[in-house]
């Protein structure tokens, strides 16, 4: 123990946090999604796994086929509405659970992902093209890195203005009441069906945007790179919600709030990977850490209620 500390470097570990940073914001587009699914449908949707992977690959093939890096963007986003359409569909046409619904397109996906691909990874070059996001912005100048962040940043804000503008229509307190309770939706003459779906789509659409920005980040796309997402989403809600749950309670912006919470808990849960891992953990030990820490921040409010109220008793 003693020569592990001394082997680790402060240094490393601040020079870690750029790049924590930076795919916690790109995951944290991802994290709203799994928030619409999770929090407002209370849809249980292992789509995302699928569509991620989707989103990259198309736009990475556009980007290979000459098509403006940001256009791309849209289409993946196109692409993982599609993908939550077929879930969608799945579940209220075909009357198939919601989970095996989206297990289903899950797995269809990877196969779908390989046609479009080619291949099981496909890679763009920065050098190449003018890609929206790279790691290797992140490595350049002041002005550079101010671009980046300040772009990632905006670009979030603008995603939770345009939800929160969105979620405050008719069409959008429709789908929060097919969430909330769809046989009280349904007697107010709401076609439950057909929001379930919208919610789907729009869930995956941005989760399909995640994808797209994430393989231009890394350079490249994978038939496997939404492997675990959903545990990542899982885990930006969750820590979201505990930690900045109370300062939202309450407020004018209550919606708003919880979506920007949910974007902090997805840079949260990057840091703490940066941390693990200048520990020198071992990485193969990832998936099951996540695993873990989305166990842990999902006991917090039951064991807090649970001994809270056993402590107000006494």
């Amino acid at each position: 123990m003693v020569l592990l500390a001394y082997s680790l470097s402060p240094l490393s570990l601040l020079r870690a946090m750029p790049g924590a940073c930076a795919q916690g914001l790109i995951w944290g587009i991802m994290a709203l999604g799994v928030y619409i699914t999770f929090r407002i449908l209370d849809f249980a949707d292992l789509t995302v796994d699928g569509s991620l992977a989707t989103g990259g690959a198309v736009a990475v093939m556009l980007i290979r086929s000459g098509v403006n890096p940001a256009v791309a963007l849209l289409v993946a986003f196109a692409a993982g509405m599609a993908a939550g359409f077929i879930t969608g569909m799945l579940h209220t046409a075909l009357g198939i659970p919601g989970i095996l619904s989206s297990i289903l397109t899950q797995i269809s996906l990877y196969s779908i992902n390989l046609n479009i691909m080619g291949k099981s990874n496909q890679a763009i070059n920065v050098d190449q093209y003018r890609l929206v996001v790279s790691l290797r912005y992140i490595s350049g100048d002041a002005v550079t890195k101010f671009k980046f962040y300040g772009g990632v940043v905006l670009g979030c804000i603008i995603l939770i203005a345009i939800l929160y503008c969105y979620f405050g229509t008719e069409q959008g307190s429709a789908i929060r009441a097919t969430g909330c309770n769809k046989s009280m939706a349904k007697a107010q003459g709401i076609n439950t069906n057909f929001h379930t779906v919208l919610a789907l789509m729009i869930s995956n659409g941005l989760v399909g945007l995640c994808g797209g920005l994430y393989a231009q980040y890394q350079g490249s796309a994978d038939v496997n790179m939404g492997r675990g997402a959903i545990v990542i989403g899982l885990a930006a809600v969750i820590i979201g919600e505990v930690i900045f749950g109370k300062l939202c309670a309450g407020k004018h912006f209550t919606f708003a709030y919880n979506m920007i919470s949910v974007v902090l808990g997805a840079v949260i849960y990057y840091i703490v990977i940066s941390f693990v891992l200048w520990l020198k953990m071992p990485s193969d030990d990832m998936k099951l850490f996540s695993a873990i820490v989305v166990a842990i921040f999902l006991s917090i409010p039951y064991l807090k209620g649970k001994y809270g109220k056993k402590g107000a008793a006494k």
